[in-house]
């Protein structure tokens, strides 16, 4: 991942409603959810969430899908582990046991 990538990511989460839609869609798994399951579970209007999708979606972090007459969104846990991954590639000088990191496992992908 390059710098200007990280930072895209980076900032498309530094937001609480993004924040919460992408943490909420990791929950989902790749089955995703509705756009309208999502504004009613952060109750937040319609227009606003749709703005803070397409930001998401620009960074990569989340993926849209149509069934029907719904749009369904889900995260993209690659983009995640590839920033996590860019983050932590030089910690503690390649010796991840020093820094006590522990890497979870994630059943969806």
């Amino acid at each position: 991942m390059k710098s200007t990538t990280a930072l895209e990511v980076l900032s498309a989460l530094a937001q609480e409603t993004r924040l919460a839609v992408f943490r909420r869609l990791v929950r989902a798994g790749p089955e995703g959810e509705t756009a309208g399951a999502l504004a009613e579970a952060l109750k937040t209007p319609a227009p606003t969430l749709s703005f803070h999708l397409k930001e998401l979606e620009r960074a990569g972090l989340i993926m849209q899908r149509r069934e029907s007459r719904n749009l369904i969104y889900a995260a993209r846990a690659e983009t995640m582990r590839d920033l996590l991954s860019y983050l932590m590639k030089d910690c503690c000088r390649g010796r991840p046991e020093i820094c006590n990191i522990k890497v979870v496992e994630c059943s969806h992908g």
